[in-house]
């Protein structure tokens, strides 16, 4: 099993930029994808980013792309998200996930997860 911990979010101007990160804890960093998925207020939680076991390939959200980057230091055990250019409709609980193999966008498909984050983008 892993254990995933998330950094303390925090409250931002629209425009601005955060950075999450999520340390993982337990069996080997490395043996798994790693991802990102959001909840906002009276949503379903949706796929924000993943990351596939080496670092080698990673996926994002149409709503992201080009604004938010996912990256890992598996030697940290830590993987990231780089929040940039911010908007309030990303405001949300950002919550990192974990699994052996799989890198979609399909949250229940994601074994391992951490308690989440809140991130709140201010207009």
């Amino acid at each position: 099993q892993v254990q995933l911990v998330e950094s303390a979010g925090g409250l931002v101007q629209a425009g601005g930029s955060l950075r999450l990160s999520c340390a993982a804890s337990g069996r080997t960093f490395s043996s798994y994808a790693l991802g990102w998925f959001r909840q906002a207020p009276g949503k379903e939680r949706e796929f924000v980013a993943s990351i596939s076991r080496s670092g080698g390939s990673t996926y994002y959200a149409d709503s992201v792309k080009g604004r938010f980057t996912i990256s890992r230091d598996n030697a940290k055990n830590t993987v990231f998200l780089q929040l940039n250019s911010l908007k309030p409709e990303d405001t949300a609980v950002y919550s990192c996930a974990a699994d052996e193999a799989y890198t979609g966008s399909t949250d229940y498909l994601w074994d391992y997860w951490g308690k989440g984050t809140l991130v709140i983008v201010s207009s």
